[in-house]
């Protein structure tokens, strides 16, 4: 996902960058903005551990956007240029990046991280802890 919002900054010059805050393991929770319109739009991802699917989801659809803007094609039928005029898209692609890396094995089993987050679980037995299966993702 850094990745990938570094190549649409690169790509398109009218994507803005920024950082929300830091998780609670220190990464970085950027954001991403388009448009200068007066209307203001947000769309997050990624919110629980088990929703990491959600972040390339709507990062294809932010760079739907990018592309129709600089190609000037209807972006779902809608001409772009007028969305970007009134409208301000704020994406914050992935709220919860400690949580994606836990369930998709970026803090593997013996990190501490990992251990607290498996304690704190035990806590609540009705809600299943996210498993995984190693290199599955």
């Amino acid at each position: 996902m850094y990745n990938d919002i570094a190549f649409l900054k690169q790509t398109y010059p009218f994507v803005e960058l920024g950082e929300i805050g830091k998780s609670v393991l220190g990464k970085s929770i950027p954001y991403i903005k388009i448009g200068n319109g007066s209307k203001k739009v947000f769309y997050s991802a990624a919110i629980h551990a088990n929703e990491w699917i959600t972040t390339p989801v709507l990062m294809r659809f932010v760079e739907e956007c990018c592309m129709s803007l600089s190609g000037n094609n209807l972006l779902f039928g809608y001409n772009p240029n007028a969305i970007f005029n009134t409208t301000t898209l704020f994406v914050v692609p992935m709220i919860n990046p400690d949580g994606v890396d836990l369930v998709t094995g970026g803090i593997q089993n013996v990190d501490n991280a990992y251990i607290k987050a498996k304690n704190i679980a035990n806590g609540f037995p009705s809600i299943e802890f996210p498993s995984r299966v190693e290199g599955e993702y």
